[in-house]
């Protein structure tokens, strides 16, 4: 069991995707945790340097996700900040949920390397529940969806996978100065995993590939905060093009099994009856 868990883990983003599913297995093990949220007790702000202080008081350990996203411009130095500070305040565990073929990813990583933290690295693809728990949920009950992407693959990578690496990496030895690269067991296109969605939930739900004008447009409908609007442009004009179409070993490195295929991910999410129309 590594020390620094029996002082409270901070878990930035704690309420987001991976951050939730984190808090709820060290809490089962009867570990203490700490949420980072402007909701949180103190509350964490990126936004406000000055709420970070009160926030690392007393915890032994960090798990930092970036909200938006590690892709934003200015987020590296943010995180290289954020970690220096931590370590000041004698925090000196730190695990950084990064993104593949992201450049301002790649850099956040450089900054928590040089903070003199102890440091791991988890390096996702694309969530398999940014299908059910993101922005693409309202086109899957409406029964289409449209995105700027051809046929390339992705190795979309399930979130209680990371959640369980996360939960491994902080909780045992062995992880300090380790990079995991995490991936799902295949490759699949959108339109591929659309489909598998629709077979799940026993919905027609047709693809269909646009172009990214259009898809600017459609993003300015839905009136979102201008740094998502640009955070999802950058995300599927740059990052879906092909760089991140190759498959790892991180979850089976990190778990010693093999990561959970998005086949079994549709089926148990399509049970929930989320993406009824």
């Amino acid at each position: 069991m590594n020390p620094t868990v029996t002082k409270p883990t901070l878990i930035l983003g704690g309420t987001g995707k991976t951050g939730r599913r984190l808090a709820e297995r060290l809490t089962a093990r009867g570990l203490p945790v700490q949420i980072g949220s402007r909701s949180g007790t103190p509350p964490f702000d990126w936004e406000n340097s000055t709420s970070w202080e009160p926030a690392l008081d007393g915890v032994g350990a960090v798990y930092i996700s970036y909200y938006p996203d590690l892709a934003v411009p200015g987020a590296a130095d943010t995180v290289g900040a954020f970690s220096r500070l931590a370590v000041e305040c004698g925090v000196r565990r730190l695990v950084l949920l990064s993104g593949r073929g992201e450049t301002e990813a790649q850099r956040a990583e450089e900054m928590l390397k040089g903070s003199g933290a102890e440091w791991t690295i988890l390096r996702c693809a694309w969530f398999s529940q940014n299908f059910s728990e993101g922005f693409l949920v309202d086109s899957l009950r409406e029964g289409e969806v449209a995105l700027p992407v051809g046929n390339v693959g992705e190795p979309f990578v399930d979130a209680d996978d990371i959640a369980d690496a996360a939960a491994t990496v902080l909780t045992r030895q062995g992880h300090t100065g380790q990079l995991y690269e995490l991936t799902g067991p295949r490759l699949l296109s959108f339109a591929d995993a659309v489909a598998e969605i629709g077979r799940a939930a026993g919905r027609d739900i047709p693809f269909k590939q646009i172009s990214h004008a259009e898809f600017t447009a459609a993003i300015a409908e839905h009136e979102l905060p201008a740094q998502f609007a640009w955070l999802l442009n950058e995300l599927f004009t740059e990052v879906l093009d092909g760089r991140n179409e190759s498959l790892t070993d991180g979850v089976q490195r990190v778990l010693g099994r093999a990561p959970k295929d998005f086949s079994a991910y549709a089926t148990e999410t399509a049970a929930t009856g989320i993406w009824r129309n």
